[in-house]
C-alpha cells in the first residue's frame, strides 16, 4: 500500500525555491534540501512553466520541467473528471475569493487525502484549515 503525501506543493513554492530574488527563498530551499512525500498537479506544472516562460524565456521553463522531473519525492497527481468536479464546487463554496481552478484543486486533494501541510505563499490554499508552511516556520 502506497503512502500517503505528507505535503501538497502549489506553484509559488517552486517559484520561490528557484527564484533567489522570493522572500521565502530561504524557506523553501531549507525545505526543499530533505522534503518528506509531496504532492502536487500538472496544473501546478502548468502555471510553474508559463511563469518562467513569461518572466525569463523557454530555456528557463524547460528547465523548471527538468527539475520537477527530477524531485524524487514528487508525485504528480492525475486531475480527471471527479477532482475537476469538486474543484468547481469548491469554486463555487469560496466564490467570495479569488481561487483559480488550480488553486482549488489543490484544496480538494489535500482534503481528499488528509494531506497535513502545504508548501505555498498563497493565502486561499489556507482556506480549508490545512496549515501553510511559511505559517509553520
Amino acid at each position: 500500500m502506497a503512502t500517503s503525501p505528507e505535503a501538497y506543493v502549489d506553484t509559488s513554492a517552486l517559484i520561490a525555491f528557484l527564484d533567489r530574488s522570493d522572500s521565502y527563498h530561504p524557506l523553501f530551499c531549507q525545505r526543499f534540501a530533505n522534503p518528506p512525500r509531496l504532492l502536487t498537479t500538472p496544473l501546478v506544472l502548468a502555471e510553474g512553466h508559463a511563469w518562467f516562460l513569461r518572466r525569463y524565456d523557454r530555456t528557463r521553463a524547460i528547465q523548471f520541467l527538468a527539475m520537477i522531473e527530477s524531485m524524487v519525492p514528487l508525485k504528480v497527481a492525475g486531475i480527471g473528471p471527479r477532482e475537476q468536479k469538486a474543484a468547481t464546487d469548491i469554486l463555487r463554496k469560496f466564490s467570495d475569493q479569488d481561487l483559480t481552478f488550480t488553486d482549488a484543486v489543490g484544496l480538494h486533494l489535500m482534503s481528499h487525502l488528509q494531506i497535513k501541510s502545504c508548501w505555498s505563499t498563497d493565502f486561499h490554499l489556507g482556506l480549508t484549515g490545512i496549515p501553510l508552511i511559511i505559517h509553520e516556520a
